[in-house]
């Protein structure tokens, strides 16, 4: 009896708890048609300054107008699992709280217009998987993040009018038709609102798609206004969307190396694609299935411009497939698809004889001719490496009542060997292992390479001069790009052409009659005509500028020393003048005898002098000079 009447008491709480009613809010109750009911509140009571707590449970529709509320808090509407319709309009709400709606599994409209809100947490919408509803009209949004895109997919109506909206993010036009790649039916039901009207819109390539958008009919998204005007730049201030004329504004366009590739397999792939678009583009590699490639580098060579390459190394059977390369910029996107299959590899047959059957290691005679009455067992296997090649096995069983008996027979058969039969072929083998080393193909090497030919000579020794002999030439490590050319041992020389400039090459020569395994081969590289030709034409430039500065001094300098000789050999009268001029011939004094002693006469002014020394002016001599001897012993003094 306790339990029963508690029960009945917890009962009684409840119903009055879902018929209480906030005091500043009316409650209204509708019938369903199912019978379960529901509630709508209205709270516009304008001293009402927080979100009330005391709502009924049951509430599918609540309104609250034209308050004073200013915050939502987080869990605001916690309880309210039946809450469908959410108005809060006309409020003085600033602030929204990312948790402010959780827990409303069921809203599917929400209404916050004409409040004063700055920043939405659009991240909060994933709480509510059942919205298509989301009206922010006339608020004080300033921009609409990239990170919000992924949050309104599934919005069907969007009210962003008469906010601060100068641009979008450029994938907001994306999760639409006819941007999504979608195709567009005309007659769909389901249609997109938006209102995007009394925004200061700066119409450049970020909204390229709106206005695109805006100048089509038909179409699943739908604008709540049609005459949306730009605010800038400057040249398209006032212009409505449906004449706006964007400049520098290209949607990508992408072309691919090739559309289909066939690799063997373990080889390396490279695929290219180009993309051309303003602004500048950006490339991303993804395959068929849509996850992304890591493996690829992009480069931009100009404006507009851009290239990407992706590689594959070492293909493997789980490589084949599409490759889609995309191009994306603010104007749109485009894609491209590279279509790659792996060939498999050649196969071969090799047989394995079985010839005894015992207890030890089996042996094997590849010489062996099995009798024609022994039933072949024919084992195939298929073995796909890289770079190797199917083995195709068959082993000979003959079939005997007793084991003993086949061990008996087989042993005969390899202890007495035919006459003429396996021994002469044995010799015949050694034979022309002998002779075949002592025939080669030797002096291998390249003369006159350039930057995509060359000359190849040899010498042969041994072969005659008309054995066909293999030439195979290819780039150093790929062994799946060999060339190959026939021609005779006589010739001596081949000529390669078709080669790369500035690569490593291998070639080989494969010779009918020589020793095998000893091919000669050697390895050299092309000339880089790029290199070679812009030195050879650098060296050309300078050489002639060189000539040209140097030959004239040279010529001037040998002209300045053959007039210096000339004039030193004939000097001009004028020459001749100025030195007479220049200098006083004087006449040769005469001077007496003086005897200092009796054997010896020493006569002063008469020693011979030649021409310049008399010539030479003397401050100290003149013609009317007197001489005066102090003594017999003195000499004169006017002597220079």
């Amino acid at each position: 009896m306790i339990r029963l009447l508690c029960v009945h008491v917890l009962l009684c709480c409840l119903s009055m708890a879902q018929s209480f009613c906030p005091s500043q809010c009316t409650c209204v109750s509708h019938g369903r048609t199912d019978g379960t009911g529901s509630r709508s509140v209205l709270c516009n009571d304008p001293d009402m300054s927080d979100i009330p707590l005391n709502v009924p449970v049951d509430t599918a529709k609540l309104r609250i107008e034209k308050t004073a509320v200013r915050r939502i808090p987080t869990e605001a509407f916690y309880y309210l699992l039946e809450l469908r319709y959410l108005w809060i309009t006309y409020n003085s709400v600033t602030s929204v709280d990312t948790g402010s709606f959780y827990n409303l599994k069921v809203l599917h409209e929400l209404r916050l217009d004409g409040n004063m809100i700055s920043m939405f947490p659009w991240e909060s919408l994933k709480e509510m998987p059942r919205l298509r509803t989301l009206d922010l009209h006339n608020n004080r949004l300033t921009n609409v993040p990239t990170e919000a895109v992924p949050f309104l997919l599934n919005i069907t109506y969007l009210d962003l009018s008469s906010n601060k909206l100068s641009t979008l993010p450029p994938d907001l036009m994306d999760i639409w038709p006819p941007f999504n790649g979608a195709p567009i039916s005309t007659n769909a039901t389901q249609k997109v609102v938006l209102g995007l009207q009394d925004n200061p819109w700066f119409c450049d390539c970020k909204i390229s798609k709106l206005i695109e958008l805006s100048k089509m009919a038909d179409t699943p998204v739908v604008l709540m206004d049609l005459f949306l005007t730009c605010s800038g730049p400057e040249n398209l201030s006032g212009v409505l969307f449906q004449r706006a004329e964007l400049d520098n504004c290209v949607k990508p366009s992408v072309m691919t190396s090739a559309t289909k590739i066939t690799s063997p397999l373990g080889s390396n792939v490279l695929l290219r694609c180009d993309a051309t678009g303003l602004p500048t583009p950006t490339l991303y590699w993804e395959k068929s299935d849509g996850s992304p490639v890591n493996n690829a580098v992009q480069e931009s060579p100009g404006e507009g411009v851009r290239w990407s390459i992706m590689s594959v190394h070492g293909i493997l059977y789980k490589d084949a497939g599409d490759y889609r390369c995309r191009a994306k910029n603010e104007a749109g996107s485009t894609e491209a698809t590279i279509s790659l299959s792996v060939a498999g590899s050649i196969s071969t047959t090799t047989p394995l004889l079985i010839s005894s059957i015992t207890t030890g290691p089996t042996s094997l005679d590849s010489t062996f001719s099995p009798p024609t009455d022994v039933p072949t067992l024919t084992i195939i296997t298929s073995t796909v490496l890289p770079k190797t090649s199917t083995t195709f096995a068959t082993v000979l069983i003959k079939p005997s009542p007793t084991p003993g008996n086949n061990m008996q027979k087989s042993s005969s058969k390899q202890g007495k060997p035919k006459p003429g039969g396996t021994g002469k072929k044995l010799a015949a083998d050694e034979k022309s292992k002998k002779s075949d080393a002592s025939m080669s193909v030797k002096d291998l090497k390249i003369v006159e390479e350039t930057s995509d030919t060359a000359v190849l000579l040899w010498a042969a020794d041994g072969l005659p001069k008309d054995a066909p002999i293999t030439v195979v030439y290819s780039p150093y490590g790929e062994d799946d790009s060999k060339r190959t050319i026939e021609t005779n041992v006589g010739s001596g020389k081949v000529f390669l052409e078709g080669l790369s400039t500035g690569m490593r090459y291998s070639v080989c020569l494969v010779a009918k009659g020589s020793a095998p395994g000893k091919d000669p081969c050697i390895d050299f590289y092309t000339l880089d005509d790029v290199e070679d030709g812009g030195q050879s034409q650098l060296f050309m430039i300078i050489s002639g500028i060189a000539c040209a500065l140097v030959l004239p001094l040279i010529a001037l300098l040998l002209y300045k020393i053959l007039a210096l000789y000339c004039k030193a050999r004939n000097p001009s009268p004028d020459e001749e003048e100025l030195e007479k001029d220049s200098y006083v011939k004087f006449e040769t004094i005469s001077m007496k005898q003086r005897t200092l002693n009796p054997n010896q006469t020493e006569i002063w002014a008469r020693r011979p002098t030649r021409e310049s020394e008399r010539m030479l002016l003397c401050s100290r001599s003149s013609i009317d000079s007197q001489m005066t001897y102090k003594s017999d012993s003195s000499r004169s003094e006017y002597l220079c």
